[in-house]
């Protein structure tokens, strides 16, 4: 485990009072839908006290939180959408790029009467929560990243293949009679062989399962080639992360994840001021299933002993005005990922 700086009595580190725990009943962690913009968007929502967004990665839903929602939901109110063309919200054929979901989630959230959250973001849902908090600092109160994208160009090969022509036909083989069983077999000899990939192999196969039809597969492949193109990730948040001094962040990684390597958590973790790092020692793209105990008490903790971000505009508009440290000096060894990133954007 590693952790970043922490300062015992300033106020984003502050111990609080214990939280008052609360029983969420079953009714609560039924998918709901609200209607905007003439699309139908599903979401979970249970619990009360302060609110913590759950997004989740591409081709998931947020199914993929259901075993914590209860637990989290005794001390917070939480929401778990389904994205834009995931899930059981609708699949249009639309605008899926990370702008476009931040604008979708601050939507949704405005309807349920939620003026600000603190985001977990996993995967795409990271890049989605660090574009939120970009677009919308007044409303973010805090950054939980768990196995983010939008750091290095660096992603899993299977990704940049199904961004390529023809990846509609790659998705819809799948389904044939007989695959499953051989995608399986290939599952299970990675897990034997101890591989990374054999950590995710099984989280990833699910994922294709959520693809049963074309709408959903075009969907897909939409949201996967507003982020990744052949060559890796094509968005970066990494020439913004200073923007993020003030506002308490914290990352989770497994240091075995075969989709977005270990190795993006801690160049987030250096460009990202006062961040926290934890790492899950054996763990694949999805810490949170792997340990859930452990995650769990570590939002908990993060939540209740860091105080929400105090954003103000005369601060917003100094840091854009200071730019980002060290962006004018010559390139060194440090400022090649910084570099490589200015070929990409978030915006």
């Amino acid at each position: 485990m590693t952790g970043g700086e922490r300062v015992a009595d300033t106020p984003q580190h502050r111990p609080a009072r214990a939280p008052r725990l609360r029983r969420v009943g079953d009714g609560e962690l039924q998918v709901r839908h609200r209607v905007l913009h003439g699309y139908r968007r599903a979401f979970r929502m249970a619990g009360e006290g302060p609110a913590l967004v759950l997004i989740h990665g591409i081709g998931d839903s947020s199914a993929t939180w259901a075993e914590l929602i209860p637990d989290l939901a005794r001390t917070h109110t939480v929401i778990a959408p389904d994205l834009l063309g995931h899930g059981a919200s609708d699949k249009p054929r639309a605008d899926y790029s990370v702008a476009a979901y931040a604008n979708g989630l601050r939507d949704l959230l405005s309807t349920l009467g939620i003026e600000s959250a603190t985001l977990v973001g996993h995967s795409l849902g990271g890049g989605v929560a660090m574009q939120f908090a970009y677009q919308f600092p007044e409303r973010t109160e805090r950054l939980i990243l768990v196995s983010a994208g939008g750091v290095g160009r660096e992603v899993n090969p299977g990704l940049r293949l199904v961004s390529l022509p023809g990846a509609h036909l790659a998705l819809s083989a799948l389904r044939l009679p007989g695959m499953r069983l051989q995608v399986g077999l290939a599952v299970r000899l990675m897990r034997l062989l101890d591989t990374d990939l054999g950590q995710d192999a099984p989280e990833l196969l699910t994922l294709v399962d959520a693809l049963p039809d074309e709408t959903s597969r075009n969907a897909f492949i939409r949201t996967l080639r507003a982020v990744v193109d052949w060559r890796g990730q094509v968005v970066t948040m990494l020439d913004r992360c200073y923007l993020t001094e003030g506002m308490p962040t914290m990352l989770l990684w497994g240091d075995r994840d075969s989709v977005v390597p270990v190795q993006h958590a801690y160049g987030a973790h250096e460009a990202m001021p006062g961040s926290r790092l934890e790492i899950f020692e054996g763990a694949g793209h999805f810490p949170f299933h792997t340990d859930p105990a452990r995650f769990r008490s570590l939002v908990e903790e993060f939540t209740r002993t860091t105080a929400p971000a105090d954003w103000s505009r005369d601060r917003w508009r100094g840091l854009l005005r200071e730019g980002r440290p060290g962006a004018g000096a010559s390139p060194a060894a440090g400022e090649r990922d910084l570099k490589e990133a200015s070929e990409r954007s978030a915006t």
